[in-house]
């Protein structure tokens, strides 16, 4: 996406929360969300979304469909595009959803796979954007795993819109080569394996489950790894003093960050959580101009 289109999106995300958007997509539009991977806030955001906005929502989980008995996604996408206005697809491979989008004849959104999270890093960025009034020159700072579909986006977006992105996370964890070398092309990012020097004058510290994606806990060698890379108030002495504290959930306390800092003062995480309903209105209403 051009830095015009995030910047068209947030526009209507801010006449959304200011009254001065209309509030209703095409009447009868349905939305399928077609869920490979479960979700409770990416779910929950779109199909609130869908019914505020006047429209209805179709949930399909992966195990209720007949991708894993071998149906193509692009055949799937096919049909669902004969009964749907748009698909949410959340996928636990990036390369399904590609070919999901070559069948779709409808707007396709992802909602997560194993390389991105781009309606995460969307409603990330807006909410920065509330509370520093911008995005220009802030700079970011992503803790623990510096590898995960949600940094991806993060770097890709944050560093096209102007931010400074600082990886901070074990020198092991090499980020994906093209996500970090194109943005690269757009602006400032680097990788750190010292907090004294990826948390300096940070005006976000932002981390992620250490679990990585289809896992509910990390394992063993991944949590010795990513240990010292906790969360905590005292790893928040070394960013700037006014430096916001973000996660995108689940938050698993006492992991990635410890409660008193996920509860603190400097936690915007709730008023980001709540932003992705925003945001996933300000999609739908986006797509659908274009139509």
């Amino acid at each position: 996406m051009s830095r015009e289109e995030v910047n068209s999106i947030f526009e209507i995300a801010d006449n959304l929360k200011e009254g001065k958007e209309e509030l209703t997509l095409r009447e009868h539009s349905v939305i399928s969300l077609f869920f490979q991977y479960p979700s409770v806030r990416t779910r929950s955001a779109f199909e609130a979304a869908a019914t505020q906005l006047g429209s209805s929502s179709i949930y399909i989980s992966g195990n209720t469909s007949q991708l894993e008995s071998g149906e193509l996604p692009s055949d799937i996408a096919k049909a669902l595009s004969g009964y749907c206005d748009f698909i949410v697809a959340r996928m636990l491979k990036h390369q399904d959803l590609a070919k999901m989008a070559e069948g779709a004849s409808v707007p396709l959104i992802n909602g997560m796979t194993d390389l991105e999270h781009p309606t995460q890093a969307l409603s990330d960025l807006y909410t920065i954007r509330m509370y520093k009034g911008n995005l220009k020159n802030v700079k970011l700072a992503f803790m623990g795993d510096i590898t995960s579909n949600v940094a991806n986006s993060l770097m890709l977006f944050g560093s096209r819109l102007g931010m400074e992105i600082a990886l901070v996370g074990p020198k092991e964890m090499i980020p994906n080569s093209i996500y970090f070398n194109k943005s690269r092309e757009y602006g400032t990012l680097d990788t750190f394996a010292s907090l004294d020097e990826g948390l300096e004058d940070a005006d976000i510290v932002y981390t992620d489950t250490f679990s990585g994606m289809g896992k509910s806990n990390p394992d063993e060698g991944r949590l010795k790894s990513l240990s010292q890379y906790r969360l905590t108030n005292e790893a928040m002495q070394k960013a700037d003093p006014d430096a916001l504290v973000m996660h995108c959930l689940p938050v698993h306390r006492g992991v990635e960050v410890d409660a008193d800092v996920i509860d603190g003062p400097k936690s915007i995480i709730w008023q980001q959580a709540k932003n992705k309903m925003l945001l996933a209105k300000a999609i739908l209403l986006y797509l659908s101009k274009g139509r």
